[in-house]
């Protein structure tokens, strides 16, 4: 039944392939299929099925969902043929050719430290994938097909591994896919990353997705119609299509906008999707439909986005306009051609289809500048996990603005970057000597935030040099890879000379030069990273002394308390607690893909991620291990811990909680955020709804008022999430009440 299922699914691939307009080089194809089912003969997945349907799925998602042809497909099928058969590169080169193992190579996952043993290997995965990508684009593509094939059966995982594939998926591979303009993967990656990471919250915008469908149909008939009328009466060839905003893009705004559901107003979207006789005319033809609709509705002045003229650096083009339909409603109206539309949705691998059927890539243009940042990254890789992550990151998610050089050049920069960047972006010696910039001919600052149609000329000088300051305002990979580069070649005979005086330091008090000492001096610091500690010593910032002495031997305790402070529940008996029982310690043997069971009996051996984001009981929360070895605790949605989960994978864990819902005795802190319009007696309402109508005692409570509209912050203990959301809900019928939300 099995083999069939897998016979099956092979003929899909090779009828996809061949409906495809690639050369049909059918035999590699079927060469790649038995090599790979006699390679994983017998080995099954976790969910019992043979473990050759992974490798046919990720083929079939190359060829029918990017378009990708007979290299990839191969590549696709042999893909974890080295990490997990006896296969090397060698033996898939003899069979296959160098660029289908070249492709195989660098998907295979590696071992070893670019980064050191701590790093995650989900960081030296992803460094290997770039390094091998700056060569051919192929290579993360199919990446991409592999984690959209584990996302859709992430369910055979067990609850700590769904935890990391789903945060690593939402941190570098769905910006990929966008980066890379594969439009239709990366929604479909971030609503499953969704569903995984918050279910809740996933299934309530599903339901009430499904419960406005009829409006959002009545609405779109209503709307397209006319426009139907007048594009016929042209003779275009066209289709109409609803876009529906995803269920993550719906959750992502009312988060970061603190709005409701009823609230987004952008839900509906509509596409106009034309079929142009001639490629050169598709401009023209978007701009004589523009024109024809505009005389139907009233556009919005500032909702024009033009992206025919300069396409975005992933090669979307389209030109986007807001109008107003006769119900009341803003519409955003997206037209495009049916290639525009492909390439929206493929990314660059529908580029390919245009280009004769060659199975070849051609990075051109604003790709193969995003690729030539990429090498200068990994030309001189940064020496920590995060500070690489977050370099490729810088990339990943700007947005973009165009910027025109002295003599009329396009320079496209992410939307933010200052005349620094520009100066980087030119050249690395005209980013290390720029002292300031003309902009539009006028004299402005290094830090001066660039606006599109802005023409730049650097100012130079030979005696400017890199500076730490300017981290602070670059926004772009590149630039921030060149000075800190520099700033680490200048402070290197720096922290030579620190490291030689703190060996000295040490001999004279009879220790030697340990990693556990050099760690125990950084947090007496309050430092990170060895080499600031070196730095400062090295330049007499830091003067060794007794105290750091008793801290290295263990003598004392320590004066500061780990990256977190170490955060206890509030105790209402008389037994209140000043320090927590001693916390759990993970060590070897240690189960980390089971979930962390919290109930009232462990809780104190767990830490709070206090200083972040403030869990309590019902929160959906992950745990981290710390370099202590013990557990913090942080909402999964926690900034800080997106970053830790994706650098130290390895160390995230799966968290439920157990607690009674009679235990009045553990109160914990949480914070609401309250906005509205000023009037007489509102902070005495809010005290009243809080205090007596919810019997919860105030910790703080500050409200300030500026032109009739007030700010204020409540600080309190409650029992848990379900206490605390009833608040909110109590808060939110006070009159000229209008925000209620919970800080994290």
């Amino acid at each position: 039944m099995q083999e069939k299922q897998a016979e099956q699914l092979y003929q899909e691939l090779i009828d996809s392939y061949l409906a495809s307009p690639h050369r049909k080089k059918v035999d590699v194809i079927q060469k790649a299929y038995n090599f790979a089912c006699r390679a994983h003969e017998g080995v099954s997945r976790p969910n019992g099925e043979p473990y050759i349907i992974h490798p046919i799925e990720v083929a079939l998602i190359a060829s029918r969902e990017m378009g990708l042809g007979s290299t990839s497909i191969c590549a696709a099928l042999l893909h974890d043929i080295i990490e997990n058969t006896d296969y090397t590169v060698e033996d898939v080169e003899n069979i296959f050719g160098s660029k289908i193992a070249q492709i195989v190579d660098g998907l295979t996952k590696i071992s070893g430290g670019i980064f050191g043993d701590k790093a995650s290997e989900q960081a030296e995965n992803f460094k290997k994938l770039l390094l091998t990508m700056s060569d051919d684009i192929r290579v993360i593509l199919i990446k991409i097909c592999d984690r959209l094939q584990n996302m859709r059966t992430l369910d055979n995982l067990s609850d700590g591994k769904k935890t990391k594939v789903a945060g690593e998926t939402l941190y570098l591979y769905a910006p990929l896919a966008n980066r890379l303009g594969l439009n239709k993967i990366k929604t479909e990656l971030e609503d499953l990353a969704f569903r995984y990471e918050h279910p809740d919250s996933y299934e309530n915008i599903c339901k009430k997705l499904a419960h406005t469908q009829e409006q959002r149909d009545e609405l779109f008939a209503k709307f397209t119609d006319p426009i139907r009328e007048a594009l016929d009466a042209m003779g275009c060839k066209y289709v109409i299509k609803m876009r529906v905003k995803s269920p993550y893009s719906i959750w992502n705004k009312m988060r970061n906008k603190h709005v409701s559901f009823d609230e987004i107003y952008d839900i509906l979207a509509v596409r106009i999707i034309f079929e142009s006789p001639e490629p050169e005319d598709e401009v023209n033809e978007c701009f004589r439909i523009y024109v024809a609709i505009t005389k139907l509705y009233k556009s919005h002045p500032d909702r024009l986005r033009d992206w025919l003229s300069h396409p975005k650096a992933n090669g979307y083009q389209a030109l986007h306009v807001t109008l107003m339909s006769n119900q009341g409603q803003w519409i955003e109206t997206q037209i495009r051609s049916k290639r525009m539309d492909e390439i929206a949705e493929q990314g660059f691998a529908a580029h390919w289809k245009y280009k004769e059927g060659t199975d070849e890539p051609n990075n051109e243009g604003e790709l193969n500048d995003w690729l030539c940042t990429i090498k200068e990254i990994l030309d001189d890789p940064q020496p920590d996990a995060m500070d690489f992550l977050d370099a490729i990151k810088l990339n990943l998610f700007a947005s973009e603005i165009f910027v025109f050089s002295p003599k009329g050049e396009i320079i496209t920069l992410p939307s933010g970057a200052t005349a620094l960047d520009f100066a980087f972006y030119i050249h690395t010696f005209l980013g290390s000597h720029c002292i300031g910039a003309k902009v539009n001919h006028k004299l402005v600052p290094l830090s001066h935030v660039l606006q599109g149609g802005d023409q730049v000329e650097i100012i130079t000088s030979n005696s400017q040099h890199v500076q730490s300051e300017w981290l602070a305002f670059v926004t772009t990979a590149k630039a921030r890879n060149k000075i800190q580069t520099q700033l680490r070649r200048a402070n290197r005979d720096i922290q030579q000379k620190g490291l030689e005086m703190l060996r000295q330091w040490l001999k004279s008090h009879d220790l030697n030069l340990t990693t556990s000492a050099i760690r125990a001096l950084c947090e007496a610091h309050g430092m990170e990273k060895q080499e600031h500690l070196l730095l400062d010593i090295g330049n007499g910032i830091i003067t060794l002394s007794e105290q750091d002495l008793d801290h290295i031997l263990g003598v004392v305790k320590k004066s500061k308390k780990g990256r977190w402070r170490r955060f206890v529940p509030f105790l209402k008996s008389k037994n209140d607690k000043d320090d927590a029982d001693e916390f759990l310690t993970v060590q070897e043997g240690f189960d980390k893909d089971r979930a962390c069971v919290i109930s009232e009996d462990n809780i104190n051996k767990y830490v709070f991620s206090h200083d972040c984001c403030h869990p309590i009981p019902g929160d959906d929360v992950v745990g981290y291990i710390d370099g202590n070895d013990h557990i913090e605790l942080h909402h999964r949605s926690c900034q800080v811990v997106n970053r830790l989960r994706n650098t130290y994978a390895h160390r995230i864990l799966a968290v439920r909680w157990n607690m009674r819902n009679d235990n009045d005795d553990l109160l914990f802190d949480a914070v609401i955020v309250i906005k509205g319009i000023d009037r007489k007696g509102i902070a005495r309402d809010v005290a009243l709804v809080i205090a007596d109508q919810m019997d919860i005692n105030i910790h703080k409570l500050s409200i300030s008022s500026d032109k009739g509209i007030f700010e204020g912050r409540i600080e309190m203990r409650v029992h848990d999430r379900e206490e605390l959301t009833g608040i909110i809900d109590a808060l939110k019928q006070i009159p000229d009440l209008t925000t209620v939300i919970r800080e994290y």
